[in-house]
Order: structure tokens, then sequence, then C-alpha cells
């Protein structure tokens, strides 16, 4: 048994995974350290949500590892993609997910949203679920709001109800799929303050996956920029932001031109408008 003293919760070796011939991640190494807060950014299709994937053992890395450290307190280091299907559900249960957009079940009431997991995964009574559900609730806002349906809260709000729904189990590990998506600039920013405010007191470990710079980078103690299948850059935000690299450059100062062009390649100008062109 392979055993860890680090602070490491997650860990890439030289991971390796693509759609057929096209290559996502190409021989990726970085660590994501316990307890804070961690920004995966980068283009899309760079292989950001990718990673998140990989982490929760969808798809297994076809080169390299994917391992965890330490999951509840032990020492040893779990190999996602040598997980069998028992223990891999059991190392979930020490992640919180937090879909785009929410991805709460609309049939079901603020409180049934959040209440799903510990009826799912614990036996814990109903009275007892009460309780965590309001606490959980409460610490995003809304307990308030527990027995309004999805269709009546606003899009803010629907999110901090599934924050609630991905910390009811207090997991370890929390993942975040563009949480900042579609939010207006008061429910960015409480979305923002609340990922940063739970992370440190539930002694969390976050992934944030986001396009939204300024307020991700506020947040973030590590920021990790990926883009054609490598690590462009990786460090806290004040490193990323002086980086020279040119991608990271227009990356970060949301340039219209640089290594990613705004023209999709074609032929010049003169060929496609010469008479007798094909279409």
């Amino acid at each position: 048994m392979v055993t860890t003293s680090s602070n490491t919760l997650v860990e890439f070796q030289n991971v390796r995974f693509g759609y057929g011939d096209r290559v996502i991640l190409d021989d990726v190494s970085f660590t994501i350290p316990r307890g804070k807060v961690t920004a995966l950014m980068g283009a899309s299709g760079g292989g950001k949500t990718t990673v998140m994937r990989l982490i929760g053992g969808q798809f297994v890395a076809q080169h390299g590892k994917v391992l965890l450290h330490g999951l509840k307190g032990s020492t040893e280091v779990l190999d996602v993609g040598s997980m069998d299907r028992d223990a891999l559900y059991l190392a979930r249960r020490r992640m919180g997910m937090l879909f785009q957009f929410g991805a709460l079940f609309t049939d079901a009431s603020v409180f049934d949203n959040v209440a799903f997991p510990l009826r799912e995964h614990t036996n814990l009574s109903e009275d007892l679920i009460r309780d965590v559900v309001l606490m959980k609730l409460n610490a995003v806002g809304l307990r308030g709001a527990r027995d309004l349906m999805p269709s009546e809260v606003s899009g803010g709000m629907a999110r901090r109800v599934a924050l609630a729904r991905a910390i009811a189990l207090d997991p370890e590990l929390v993942m975040y799929d563009e949480p900042f998506a579609g939010l207006d600039p008061i429910s960015l920013g409480t979305a923002a303050r609340l990922i940063r405010q739970l992370n440190d007191a539930m002694g969390l470990t976050s992934i944030v996956v986001s396009h939204d710079l300024e307020e991700t980078f506020h947040i973030a103690d590590q920021v990790i920029i990926l883009a054609n299948g490598k690590i462009a850059a990786q460090g806290t935000p004040d490193e990323v932001r002086n980086s020279d690299n040119p991608l990271v450059h227009q990356f970060v100062n949301a340039l219209p031109e640089g290594p990613v062009h705004f023209h999709y390649p074609a032929a010049s100008i003169d060929a496609d408008f010469s008479v007798g062109a094909q279409v």
C-alpha cells in the first residue's frame, strides 16, 4: 500500500486522454493541494471538464495515473483508474459536484433536492435529515426557500441550492463546473464569496472550472491554465496573470488576436472571391 504525508489531495501523473485521434490531455501532471481553491481555466475544449470526469472516475486515463491522497483521513493513495465499482462509489461519496446551471430535480422541492443525497447514501432518520438540510440551506442563505420548487427560484438561487446539495454529505472535495455562468453581477459575487467561505469554514478542497477571470482569480489559491493538451501556466493568480506565455497573455487579457486566432483557417480572401471560385 502506497501512503502519503503530503498536503496533496489529487494528483495527475503523466495523464493522457483523448477521443479517438483527438488528444485532450497529453502527458499532463499537476497536484491539487488540500484545503485550497484551485481554478482550472483555458479556452473551450481545453480539457477542464475532462479533468473533473477523470477525478470522479467517469473517464479512465489512457496513460498515467489519477491519484486520490488520503481520503477520509487515511494515508492511503488510491488510483482512480484501478478502483472497482464499490471503491469508486465510496470515493465519490467524499466528493461534491456542482453542475453547470445547477441540474436540480425540477419535480422536487428545494428541501427535497438537498435531502436527496442524504436519503440515498445514509441511514439517517428524517428528523436528522431535516436538521442537516436546514443547516446546509442556511449556509447558502436559503433556509427560508426550503418549500419552493426550482421553477420558483432565480438562476442564482438555484445555483446556491445546488451548492447546498453538493455539500450535504460533508465532502472533502467539491468540484464546480462553470458556477458563474449566466449569473447577474450580484448573484455572481454571492456565488464566488460562498465558494471561498465554505471552502475555508468546512475545510474543503475546491476545484473551480470557470471562464470568469476576475471573480475566479479573486477566490483562487492556485490557477492552472490548460491549452493544446498541456499546462500553459500554473501558479498563484498573480503569477499566472504575469506569465510571459503568449497564449496565457492573450487569455488573461481577453485579446481577440494571438495564438488563438479570431479567423478559422481558410483559403485566402483573393482565392475565395476570385471568379469561378468553388463554394
